[in-house]
């Protein structure tokens, strides 16, 4: 089928673009590139250089390439960005969401695949894990923003009879991560720092916890939503909880690591701990994590030492 993926140039969305074209489909990537990068976007793939917000280009695009399915990465992703200028979050993931959301509509595609945030909308779980249903309290404007695309979708839905599905993301590494821009980036920083014997410096006290899946599995939660999931909101996550004190000792173990963290102040908007339970993807995806956390690191760590390599 014809695929279009916003937001493809990125670490995430280059992840799906390849996984989509391996599983045989037509895949085009529309992206403005502010913070992805052309080395990780796959050949085969059609290039839209494109903001989403540009509501005319948007729905130019959009209508002339037809897509069957939309796959919506594109985002203002970065949670102290978000607390620093709400208004900017605001209009990439809103307003923008929506320029491709009507485009969508109006071109005739069958399904909208829109990645939310897990980590961001509950605010501190009353349980972890935390499953779908649990009462979203988002600390930052970015998890406000994933929520309320998440309600233009039900109407858009009820309104206009697109189908969608919902994936909400754990705090996802590996590859091609871009710790300048991304979120959930301590396991890029800390390794790449590590690898080139530099400090590195742990927001708050470490023992803040994550809920960490590595990028392959996420790729391949996409390609399981092509199909299912019609209507349904997804964690895309592991279900376990890692503290950033034992992501630094599991990283300096990797890298043979041998200097001390420093600690600096939390970070505003921030979640202290969260876990993701993945039941229902399980069930109605037929998707699981299948990538343990000592085999992603490795792979990783792999990754940032050729990249800090290739620099010297």
């Amino acid at each position: 089928m014809k695929i279009l993926v916003t937001g493809g140039a990125g670490f995430i969305g280059s992840h799906v673009v390849d996984a989509y074209i391996a599983a045989g489909h037509e895949v085009a990537v529309l992206d403005d590139f502010s913070t992805g990068s052309e080395v990780n976007v796959n050949r085969e793939a059609e290039v839209l250089r494109l903001d989403v917000r540009n509501k005319d280009g948007v729905a130019a695009a959009i209508a002339a390439l037809r897509p069957e399915v939309v796959n919506h990465h594109a985002a203002q992703s970065e949670v102290p960005k978000s607390v620093a200028d709400p208004g900017f979050d605001a209009m990439v993931n809103i307003v923008g969401g929506l320029n491709v959301l009507r485009a969508s509509v109006d071109a005739g595609v069958r399904k909208f695949i829109f990645i939310s945030s897990g980590g961001a909308l509950y605010g501190e779980p009353d349980v972890i894990p935390a499953d779908e249903d649990h009462p979203a309290r988002p600390l930052s404007p970015y998890g406000t923003s994933k929520l309320s695309f998440e309600q233009y979708l039900g109407t858009f839905h009820r309104t206009y009879g697109l189908e969608y599905s919902v994936l909400r993301y754990a705090n996802i590494y590996g590859p091609r991560q871009d710790f300048h821009a991304e979120e959930g980036r301590a396991i890029a920083i800390f390794a790449s720092r590590m690898v080139a014997g530099k400090p590195v410096t742990i927001d708050g006290d470490g023992e803040q916890a994550r809920d960490m899946l590595h990028v392959a599995d996420v790729a391949v939660a996409n390609i399981t939503a092509l199909d299912r999931g019609a209507g349904g909101t997804f964690h895309i996550s592991s279900g376990i909880p890692v503290t950033i004190n034992e992501l630094f000792r599991k990283l300096a173990l990797l890298t043979d690591y041998k200097l001390e963290p420093r600690f600096g102040p939390a970070r505003k908007g921030d979640v202290y701990r969260i876990a993701l339970d993945n039941t229902r993807a399980r069930r109605d995806l037929g998707w699981e994590p299948n990538v343990t956390l000592e085999e992603g690191l490795t792979q990783t760590v792999a990754y940032f030492r050729q990249q800090v390599l290739s620099t010297r």
